[in-house]
């Protein structure tokens, strides 16, 4: 484990210059263990910065609810954001309910109409947006930054977990009784769509469970990309 104690300074100096520096700014929550740190660290810190999540229609029972938890636990209600219903259907009498196993094009066309544009609405008129990503989760986020400039949205963009590793977001969660998704107790690490979903074999990669019948240089669904390519165009030091 990292020193926790100084990640967690140091994630809550990033959250504090977000709500000072870079007003509007959103959190972007999937309700997972790394979210579910800093909408702990957020809202105890009583930092002005909102908190949404994208509901693609297609989420686990046990991911959405974590929505009531979250309000129960500290009186918040997560601002939600879904798909526009005529996109969802178009794709669904075009191509069927479940084509996005069919080809990596059409998954990632189902993650546009699911979560990219919808994410698109839920930015729109911000400064700046923060994630949950870590460096540690995948094999495509080893360059991840605190802070970067992201060209796709004309924002900067915030990872302020971007050091955490898996061992420090649960003992962070244990130590602050923090609620989480039960699907973690049942060998999810990584948590999607239920259809594109799977719990994982011990040794396997933590994002291994999220489109398993992809390559791993595949693996991530639009939110964190511009043409093709990763979010990485510039790093703010």
């Amino acid at each position: 484990m990292s020193d926790l104690s100084k990640l967690i300074t140091d994630t809550r100096a990033t959250l504090s210059r977000i709500a000072s520096d870079f007003s509007p700014a959103v959190f972007a929550s999937s309700l997972a263990a790394e979210d579910m740190v800093l909408t702990d660290l957020i809202l105890k810190g009583g930092y002005d910065i909102g908190i949404f999540s994208l509901e693609t229609g297609r989420l686990h029972k046990e991911t959405l609810a974590m929505l009531d938890k979250v309000r129960e636990h500290y009186g918040y209600d997560i601002t939600l954001y879904k798909p526009q219903p005529e996109a969802v259907n178009a794709y669904v009498t075009l191509n069927g309910l479940n084509a996005f196993y069919d080809s990596v094009d059409l998954r990632k066309e189902c993650c546009r109409i699911r979560k990219v544009e919808p994410l698109g609405r839920a930015l729109l008129g911000k400064k700046a947006w923060v994630t949950g990503q870590r460096r540690a989760q995948a094999a495509t986020r080893g360059s991840l930054m605190v802070e970067e400039d992201d060209p796709g949205h004309f924002m900067t963009k915030f990872n302020p977990l971007a050091d955490w590793s898996e061992e420090d977001v649960w003992h962070y969660i244990r130590e602050n009784g923090v609620p989480y998704n039960a699907l973690h107790d049942q060998g999810f690490p990584s948590i999607g769509c239920e259809p594109c979903t799977r719990a994982i074999e011990p040794g396997e990669d933590v994002r291994a469970g999220r489109w398993w019948w992809e390559n791993p240089e595949s693996k991530e669904c639009g939110l964190h990309v511009v043409d093709g390519k990763l979010i990485r165009i510039k790093s703010v030091a």
